[in-house]
């Protein structure tokens, strides 16, 4: 006698495309829930009220118009890396390697603001500046592409690798430029005569970061969704094999691809010294580059839906400081809250592709298709029931023109 398998009692399935707004209904949700969770874990460990806190994330981020622009300014940075890095994550291409491409962007930035900056004007030491950031920064991503598409390297530590090089490069030079000697940095870069430095826009000097990156943005839009070559990164990403038997030169696509991504880079190097810091240091990107692979992810790789995973990370990590000066807490508290949110915001990922059946509910279902499918096989259909009556009417109109 052969025992019937027990159904387990929960079983998932992958879910059907989601529109984009039930995927990102789907986000909020996960959100509000991680808020709630957020709420009692604070009320619990401090005995802060959590509206308290929240509104105090919100001010960190909003409370004057210095903050939204310096809000304005880190969205900008980390999208700008986000949007550098997404031909080449399309394209199944793991570039880790952002960081040391912004380094390297950034040291040329600086090389030609203290080696030129007494000799050209600004009207072409700032093209001067920005060419030798993107040459820079499209130079060190070609280099694990040309190895990658030659001998297949693995490029993801090949990536990683490079971004020790890079910091090695910027402190040896931090260290031959040394303001004073034996202070180990730069300091800023021109103070007296802003040489190199980006103009300000409308009273502020984060608008023309801004603007850069905005435009930016749209063009990757059209360039990934639009263009011949964003059609190639796709149907490499899919199928290697695919691309070759199209006729698609895979090893020009990524090595193409990659010299993009650092190129976007390298000018965000460019926008980081010469726009906002006006300095050079190891730690000028901030770890930025490894941030920008979650925005990307979280994104899917869109360049809009970039817009709204940056804001977020970036919101978080304003809220979280400034919870910790507040209310005189360890830092550490508010990376607890910012993970938290983010490990609800990674888990719903799950739940946008798959959804669970619970034992009953899935035998209901099946239950009521059954039932659905038999009584559409009972009922006739209007063609079979048209058929013999329009054969009669045929047979009655023979009859009366043989009549006449």
């Amino acid at each position: 006698m052969h025992n019937k398998p027990k159904e387990p009692l929960i079983h998932m399935s992958k879910r059907k495309a989601l529109t984009w707004y039930q995927a990102w209904g789907i986000r909020l949700i996960a959100i509000v829930i991680a808020l709630a969770v957020c709420a009692v874990i604070t009320s619990v460990t401090t005995g802060l009220n959590p509206f308290e806190v929240y509104a105090t994330m919100f001010s960190g981020a909003f409370g004057s118009s210095r903050r939204m622009w310096i809000l304005g300014k880190e969205i900008a940075i980390l999208l700008c890396i986000s949007l550098a890095l997404t031909p080449a994550f399309r394209m199944r291409f793991w570039n880790l390697g952002g960081e040391g491409q912004i380094l390297i962007g950034a040291l040329a930035t600086a090389s030609c603001m203290i080696v030129l900056g007494d000799t050209l004007p600004n009207v072409i030491l700032i093209p001067v500046s920005i060419i030798a950031a993107i040459g820079a920064g499209a130079v060190w991503a070609l280099i694990p592409a040309l190895f990658k598409a030659r001998w297949n390297t693995n490029e993801t530590l090949f990536t990683l690798m490079m971004n020790y090089v890079a910091t090695q490069l910027v402190a040896f030079f931090v260290i031959f430029w040394e303001v004073p000697k034996g202070s180990g940095k730069i300091g800023i870069i021109n103070q007296s005569t802003e040489a190199g430095w980006l103009p300000v826009i409308a009273g502020n000097r984060y608008l023309l970061n801004i603007l850069c990156v905005a435009a930016i943005t749209i063009g990757m839009y059209i360039y990934l969704t639009y263009s011949k070559h964003g059609y190639e990164i796709s149907v490499v990403g899919e199928s290697v094999a695919t691309a070759r038997y199209v006729g698609i030169k895979v090893g020009w696509t990524i090595v193409r691809t990659l010299m993009l991504s650092g190129a976007i880079c390298g000018f965000t190097g460019y926008l980081l010294v010469a726009g906002t810091d006006h300095t050079l240091t190891t730690t000028l990107a901030g770890g930025q580059g490894f941030t920008a692979v979650m925005v990307a992810w979280l994104a899917k790789f869109h360049p809009l839906g970039m817009v709204l995973s940056s804001f977020l990370l970036v919101f978080m990590s304003r809220g979280a400081s400034e919870i910790a000066s507040g209310f005189s807490l360890n830092e550490s508290f508010g990376d607890i809250l910012t993970g938290i949110i983010l490990f609800f915001i990674i888990a719903s990922e799950f739940f946008i592709l798959y959804k669970l059946h619970f034992r009953g509910f899935s035998r209901k279902t099946e239950k009521n298709a059954e039932n659905a499918a038999s009584q559409m096989k009972e009922t006739p259909s209007a063609g079979k029931q048209s058929g013999p009556a329009g054969s009669d009417n045929e047979e009655e109109k023979r009859e009366d023109s043989a009549n006449v």
